[in-house]
C-alpha cells in the first residue's frame, strides 16, 4: 500500500483529553489521554476510514444487455 500523509487537527477538551480529527477523511476522528495515545488511535481510525473508502469505490459488475 502506498504511504499517504494526512493532517491531524488536535484539540484538548476541558477534561484534558486530546481529540484528533483528519479533515481530508469523512468522520475520521479519535481521542486519547496523551498525544502518543491519540496518534496511535488516529492511525487505526485512518486505516479503517481508508478501508471503508476502498469498499465504497468498488463497483459491482451486473452484466451486459444485448
Amino acid at each position: 500500500m502506498k504511504n499517504r500523509e494526512f493532517y491531524v487537527v488536535i484539540k484538548r477538551d476541558e477534561d484534558g483529553i486530546y481529540i484528533g480529527e483528519v479533515p481530508q477523511l469523512k468522520a475520521c476522528y479519535s481521542q486519547g489521554e496523551t498525544i502518543d495515545e491519540l496518534i496511535q488511535n488516529i492511525r487505526e481510525v485512518i486505516e479503517m476510514c481508508l478501508e471503508e473508502l476502498e469498499e465504497e469505490s468498488i463497483t459491482e459488475f451486473i452484466g451486459v444487455l444485448p
